[in-house]
């Protein structure tokens, strides 16, 4: 099998989910989150895409129902013994399936969490689940269940982290030499890419991050490339992955020499990151880094330039994003605790003059200080 971790690991995990389902008296859990299954189990897929569920009981048993496509994945990356399989057919209701698999495991009238707030539950399926639970079993949201679980990372999932934040250095150390006059948006995109693959990692949950001139303002991906000019900016947010464990970084760029707007805002980002870094330890919230965060960007005058949160845990995620819960936003209560991985990013974005800065990497939370994975500064890059 393509298992990433040792057997005890998954079972010390198991036995963690088994304690908080015995908490919220829950007999059963439905997991529909990919991540939470590969956390659980090893399965390695993308094939969430269509219905699936892991069923877990309060004894700690599980049986996956997927598909056909999937069958072989899950026999080969898991330590899945025993897995059903739907069969896709015209007017096919996978959901009315898994209602008699919970009947097989003498599941009726029982009480079932469910894994709602996932990608991998479309809301068609999720009405689809209801309609066949209502009359089975008393049902729950328990989604936040395996996002707390997997909030605080074992030993093993640190090492994967520490991987994933030195291929996202290495991504960096590929992309420099070719962020000059004239550079290829596409050729910087390769070299970090293909830093990544090389050094043994994965594709990213999201695409890379790529924008200059006017979208060096734009924090999502998008199509279309263009080449740099003498003096431009280029905003980039990317992770090293290893093994789905991701560490990003985020960096605006400069070529030719930095405007004076550039270095205000620059000068800020990193006044308001070192906050952030004191707020992000034990004692304190995720609320408490966002405020952090926002107590310099105010003192600055650009609380209209920045973002309404400014950065989210990270660890083993799947297509569409990268990005876990919980984050950084106000008033968030979730208490900073040690061995979490996170990810705090400083974007300013002043679209009064176009003007972009970014900074951002991943920390490791202990019990003082949090450490940043990244071998790189913070110095402002000028090329």
């Amino acid at each position: 099998m393509a298992l990433h971790f040792e057997k005890t690991e998954f079972d010390a995990r198991r036995d963690r989910l088994i304690i908080e389902m015995a908490d919220r008296k829950l007999d059963a859990m439905l997991l529909f989150a990919q991540e939470s299954m590969y956390w659980l189990t090893g399965y390695d897929t993308f094939g969430f895409c269509f219905f699936q569920c892991l069923v877990v009981k309060a004894d700690g048993s599980m049986v996956l129902m997927t598909r056909s496509a999937d069958l072989r994945q899950a026999r080969h990356t898991s330590i899945l013994d025993n897995i059903v399989v739907w069969t896709d057919r015209d007017g096919a209701n996978p959901a009315a399936e898994l209602r008699n698999l919970l009947n097989d495991m003498d599941l009726l009238g029982c009480r079932i969490g469910v894994e709602y707030d996932t990608h991998g539950l479309t809301a068609k399926n999720g009405r689809l689940l209801d309609e066949q639970l209502k009359t089975f079993a008393t049902a729950e949201d328990a989604s936040d269940i395996m996002q707390r679980l997997r909030l605080l990372k074992s030993a093993a999932e640190i090492a994967k982290a520490q991987k994933a934040a030195a291929l996202a250095d290495d991504a960096l150390d590929a992309a420099l030499p070719l962020i000059k006059q004239g550079g290829d948006e596409g050729a910087i995109l390769a070299a970090m890419q293909g830093a990544v693959f090389a050094g043994g990692g994965d594709y990213p949950a999201n695409e890379f991050i790529i924008g200059s001139g006017a979208d060096a303002l734009l924090c999502r991906y998008k199509a279309g490339r263009r080449k740099l000019n003498k003096n431009d900016q280029l905003t980039l947010e990317w992770a090293g992955v290893f093994h789905h464990y991701h560490a990003p970084m985020m960096r605006t760029i400069l070529t030719g020499k930095a405007s004076k707007r550039h270095q205000e805002l620059f000068e800020a980002a990193r006044e308001a990151l070192l906050a952030v870094e004191k707020a992000m330890v034990p004692g304190k919230t995720f609320g408490d880094v966002f405020d952090a965060h926002a107590r310099v960007m105010e003192a600055h005058g650009l609380t209209r330039h920045r973002l309404n949160a400014c950065g989210y845990s990270v660890g083993a995620r799947f297509t569409p994003s990268w990005m876990d819960m919980p984050m950084f936003y106000g008033g968030n209560p979730e208490p900073i605790a040690p061995d979490m991985t996170l990810f705090a990013h400083m974007i300013i974005m002043d679209s009064d003059s176009e003007t972009a800065m970014t900074l951002g990497r991943t920390y490791l939370t202990t019990d003082g200080d949090p450490k940043p994975l990244s071998r790189h500064d913070l110095d402002l890059i000028v090329q």
